[in-house]
């Protein structure tokens, strides 16, 4: 797609009556993306005028949502701009004096205290830039009965507002979800009637469930506020939902936010649904932590290490770095590194079975822990295991799971060489002994 000849403009307009759905980021993703790309302005425009289920948390949640995900606003409630104000419950008067013009042209009617637009008779086509185009036939009233656009307790219901809003604030691409593809020729209809230029329309698929069901508010994985807690980098959360709609053309799946800036187009929309899958997302999220240096990963898994107790001085940097190509998500470096801070760490039950189950094991871990006790070098610690293994009769995968076992209490984890580095001859000496004693 070329650049826009008109300065870009788009916007994200939500209700504050509920978190900040993954879908509705989306929707925030690509229209920041496209701003950013064409050089354009980010809107954030609240539609807050259903006073009965707005809430302050609701609000608070979406403003905090999209300033974690990294979207800076250009326009908005609390960055003021010059088509203000950017809460509709504040343009009443606005609207008062776009619904006149519409008395004025003898395009509305009262109805029962409502007043209804009244629709030309004839068919109304649009061209979206997602979904190609679309033509409704307006020509049976019977069919698309004439809209209200103000209701009997004088507010103004959604369709004339977002069409006001839109027009006084020089929107020049709307990008919205697919559900609301047959609302536009109602509002081309409005702007018309305006005698103003539409934006261009662009609506991206929907999100479905893993089993084709319209994703909820209830699913899992759809509350944005809940990722940070769960250990996702934000950078990794716009890469995974900026791939539920949008395909790069190529191979490539993980990407910088920068890069997504540079390479978003709505040409490469989808138009079919995309389909929400929680093991991707937590994929994504563990390659962008393995791009990571081993400074900066550190310091993102400090605050959920903290979290539980643990201090993040002395060798935590160490520590956290030797399980950063064994976690997914932030939220599980606590457990993964609790045996090195832990002197009393658990033995995991599935792990002490198999040990058990290996009749030499408890002989050849006290004769490692003599080996350990003779070592000169304790760089070659790792190198004992094998050699211990081989001098007792038996082959070094033997002795192996065993020893990580007595180390860390688990099946798994870091490299044994790195374990045995940062716990020290001394410890590691001792915890080999404690297994030993388990396994008596």
């Amino acid at each position: 797609m070329s650049k826009p000849v008109q300065p870009v403009r788009t916007r994200f307009a939500p209700s504050p009556t509920g978190y900040l759905h993954i879908g509705g980021a989306r929707t925030a993703l690509f229209n920041w993306l496209f701003a950013r790309k064409h050089g354009g302005t980010f809107i954030l425009r609240v539609e807050d005028t259903d006073e009965e289920r707005n809430t302050d948390e609701a609000r608070a949640a979406i403003f905090e949502g999209m300033k974690w995900l990294g979207m800076d606003i250009d326009e908005g409630p609390d960055e003021g701009g010059d088509f203000g104000p950017y809460n509709q419950s504040e343009r009443h008067d606005i609207y008062e004096k776009w619904f006149q013009k519409l008395v004025d042209a003898d395009r509305v009617y009262e109805d029962d205290g409502a007043w209804r637009f009244r629709f030309e008779r004839k068919p109304i086509t649009m061209y979206d830039l997602v979904c190609g185009e679309v033509t409704i036939d307006y020509t049976d009233e019977s069919i698309n009965p004439d809209m209200v656009v103000k209701r009997s307790n004088g507010k103004f219901v959604f369709h004339f507002v977002n069409v006001v809003d839109d027009i006084e604030m020089e929107m020049t691409h709307v990008i919205r979800g697919e559900d609301h593809l047959m609302n536009t020729p109602k509002h081309l209809q409005l702007f018309e009637a305006f005698g103003v230029e539409p934006p261009q329309y662009a609506h991206i698929p929907l999100i479905l469930n893993q089993d084709g069901s319209k994703m909820s508010k209830r699913d899992q994985g759809a509350a944005v506020g809940e990722y940070a807690e769960k250990g996702y980098l934000s950078a990794a959360v716009d890469n995974f939902i900026a791939l539920l709609g949008w395909s790069p053309k190529s191979e490539q799946e993980i990407f910088s936010v920068a890069e997504l800036v540079e390479k978003f187009d709505l040409d490469a929309v989808n138009r079919a649904p995309a389909k929400f899958d929680i093991e991707k997302c937590a994929w994504v999220n563990q390659q962008h932590l393995l791009a990571m240096s081993g400074e900066d990963f550190a310091a993102a898994a400090a605050p959920y290490v903290e979290a539980v107790g643990v201090p993040v001085d002395g060798d935590y940097p160490r520590i956290v770095v030797s399980i950063q190509e064994k976690v997914k998500l932030l939220s599980e470096v606590p457990a993964m590194i609790s045996f090195f801070t832990d002197a009393d760490y658990p033995f995991d039950g599935e792990a002490i079975t198999k040990v058990k189950n290996n009749a030499q094991a408890g002989e050849l871990l006290a004769k490692l822990a003599e080996a350990f006790t003779a070592l000169g070098d304790w760089g070659d610690a790792k190198a004992s295991i094998g050699t211990t293994a081989k001098e007792n009769g038996a082959k070094p995968g033997q002795l192996m799971f065993p020893t990580r076992v007595a180390l860390s209490g688990m099946t798994g984890g870091p490299d044994l060489g790195e374990i045995l580095n940062i716990l020290g001859q001394e410890e590691s000496i001792r915890r080999v002994r404690r297994a030993v004693t388990e396994l008596s």
